[in-house]
């Protein structure tokens, strides 16, 4: 069965745990995730309950007799591949990318690496290890990388600890902010231009890119507060951007995701350069939001997909990276 099959028999998914919550700095919008995606599921027959990692072990997973897992943690411990790791121990297929693809993704560090060593667009980036940040260290960034600019933890999402820097002065604080979520922190080149996202469904040769969403935010704030808790955000899909333009941003983020090794689902964040429409990678979430306010469900439904319909397709494409393998007699 491929991600896109239209005949789902939910009576062979088996019983499904809906993780969500945790104890990441995104628990708050996991536990909104996972509870559109557990009412999604529920409705379409599956017998989906909610589980919390943060309250229940995950070896309560294998003796409470769960089949499959969908994965709606953001985070750490979520899509970094720790949980991923402990579900290919448990032998339960979950949703999403495996350990490693998850791992790298998480890390935005590592991410840029893997994208740069195979041609792939990314903004130019200083990498602050926590024995790097000296005063005279981070003051000579913006030298490097020019200034406006982004400096930002690399292994948080959500635009958790996320400063832009206009002002040499104003570089130590955004160190220590984004050092407050973790001890590396990222300093990225800023792309002045428009910013759109693009979600990838299945896995392989058989994995396609969704409609592009344009991203139309207050004062080009897309914080926080503005992602999750206003209608202040305007998105627009269809993107409106010229059709070659939305093509070759696809096509970049097919070769992002695939370049990575993901599967099932993912969803890539990119700026399009307003000098010369050139699109940049940002990042790939490997365990995209489902709120309200989310994105992939919107482009799914610019595609023909509902939002029940995406949580069933993308649970029914849950694997293991090693299929587990019948024990001898």
């Amino acid at each position: 069965m491929t991600l896109l099959d239209s005949s789902i028999d939910v009576k062979a998914l088996g019983k499904v745990a809906v993780l969500m919550g945790g104890e990441s700095a995104e628990r708050e919008v996991s536990l909104m995730s996972g509870s559109g995606v557990l009412q999604a599921l529920r409705a379409s027959g599956v017998d989906a309950h909610a589980f919390d990692p943060a309250t229940n072990a995950l070896s309560d997973l294998k003796r409470d007799g769960y089949a499959r897992c969908f994965i709606a943690l953001h985070g750490r411990h979520g899509e970094d591949g720790t949980v991923q790791g402990a579900l290919e121990l448990l032998g339960i297929p979950y949703t999403g990318p495996g350990v490693m693809a998850s791992a790298i993704a998480m890390d935005k560090v590592m991410t840029k690496r893997v994208w740069l060593a195979e041609g792939l667009p990314t903004p130019r980036y200083v990498w602050l290890a926590p024995d790097c940040q000296q005063p005279e260290v981070v003051r000579a960034v913006p030298g490097e990388l020019g200034l406006p600019l982004i400096v930002k933890p690399p292994r948080e999402g959500s635009s958790i600890g996320v400063t832009k820097v206009r002002e040499p002065a104003e570089m130590q604080g955004a160190v220590e902010m984004s050092a407050r979520y973790d001890p590396d922190v990222l300093c990225e080149e800023f792309i002045d231009g428009e910013e759109v996202t693009c979600p990838v469904l299945g896995h392989g040769a058989q994995a396609r890119a969704l409609p592009v969403i344009r991203i139309v935010a207050p004062d080009g704030a897309y914080d926080y507060q503005n992602k999750y808790f206003t209608d202040d955000v305007k998105y627009q899909c269809p993107s409106g951007l010229p059709e070659a333009e939305e093509r070759e941003i696809q096509r970049i983020v097919l070769e992002a995701y695939r370049t990575l090794g993901c599967r099932g689902w993912g969803r890539a964040d990119l700026m399009i350069r307003a000098s010369d429409r050139k699109p940049f990678l940002l990042e790939m979430n490997t365990s995209p939001g489902m709120t309200g306010h989310s994105l992939v469900p919107m482009s799914a439904r610019a595609s023909g997909i509902s939002y029940e319909e995406l949580c069933l397709r993308i649970l029914a494409a849950a694997a293991l990276d090693t299929p587990a393998r019948p024990r001898a007699a």
